[in-house]
């Protein structure tokens, strides 16, 4: 015989909570705007990403460029050179006309060796920008966009301000607090809990089932409330200040691009023409003995300004270009 009590109790309950379906529904409806926000601001750093990279890229196409002008200046001036030393030493032209020969030589010797560092510093800013290995050896082909017709601002301001991932973001960003604002809000109906629980003991066992429902008298979830009300507003403050970013950024990038393209197309139909025509001209008349060494290297110097001011254009527009990419004004341009 044994004592009944010896033997062990077993028990096992079991609780599930009873789901409002208003509760449930802005539960599932918070976690979809947030993951489409989660998924916008991603696509905002992809896009800020690319456009460094693509500033990197042009940059140092443009001082590869000024590498080009600055050995094409040298070797014109070691031409200017060699005809001086020569005709210093047969006795056709005075000493002070080799001085100066030297001075610019050594000018354009130095702005070769500034535009190669130039150039130097605008890889590795590359290098680091796409992370490239440190034994990599960046050679970046390509050149600088055409002009491009841009459509009116007001047309490209609501194509941004409506499209922009940060602007998807924002707002999915809102409408979760929303959703959260209106869960909180279906919790204030009490939720039924049902249960089931089995009990074996030694002499019987049994089962209970029923459900239990809290009655909230005091807590009216005014504190989750209030702060999901907070989280409205400073979602809402959110996408007003990028809006107002974004904004002054496009008419930055479209007044940038409107300038540049003015002054490089200015500088290609007149300047870069004419300045071109009178390094000829110089070069020629130097030749027949009309005109001095100094008439050459003035114009050589103002073809240089000219082509730098140029190339600044050009880099200027580009660079614009690019920003209005990011902001998603005009879609990338394909390349073959």
């Amino acid at each position: 015989h044994r004592d009944l009590h010896s033997f062990p109790t077993r028990r096992s309950s079991d609780l599930q909570t009873i789901e409002i379906p208003t509760e449930r529904s802005a539960r599932k409806r918070a976690a979809q705007f947030g993951i489409e926000s989660s998924q916008s601001g991603e696509q905002a750093v992809t896009l800020s990403v690319v456009a460094d990279a693509k500033h990197a890229f042009y940059n140092a196409l443009r001082q590869r460029e000024e590498i080009e002008h600055a050995r094409e200046n040298l070797q014109l001036v070691e031409d200017l050179h060699r005809r001086v030393e020569v005709e210093v030493q047969t006795g056709e032209k005075g000493r002070l006309e080799l001085t100066r020969a030297e001075a610019e030589l050594a000018r354009a010797r130095f702005q070769v060796r500034s535009a190669e560092l130039q150039y130097a510093n605008a890889i590795a800013n590359l290098r680091v920008t796409i992370a490239a290995p440190a034994d990599a050896n960046l050679d970046p082909q390509g050149g600088f966009e055409s002009r491009t017709l841009l459509p009116p601002l007001e047309q490209l301001r609501e194509k941004v301000l409506d499209t922009h991932p940060l602007i998807v973001e924002s707002k999915a960003s809102t409408q979760a607090s929303q959703a959260t604002l209106d869960r909180e809000r279906a919790l204030r109906i009490p939720q039924p809990v049902a249960f089931a629980e089995y009990e074996n003991q030694p002499d019987l066992r049994f089962w209970r089932v029923g459900a239990t429902i809290p009655i909230p008298l005091w807590d009216r979830r005014r504190g989750q409330i209030a702060d999901a009300r907070a989280t409205i507003s400073q979602s809402q403050a959110v996408l007003n200040r990028r809006q107002l970013e974004l904004a002054a950024a496009l008419e930055r990038a479209y007044e940038q691009y409107q300038l540049a393209d003015q002054q490089a197309t200015s500088l290609e139909a007149g300047s870069l023409r004419a300045a071109e025509s009178a390094v000829d001209a110089a070069k020629a008349a130097y030749r027949f003995g009309e005109r001095g060494i100094v008439e050459v290297l003035d114009a050589q110097r103002v073809l240089q300004n000219v082509r730098g001011d140029l190339l600044d254009a050009q880099f200027a527009r580009q660079t614009a270009m690019v920003d209005l990419e990011s902001l998603g004004a005009v879609a990338p341009a394909v390349r073959p």
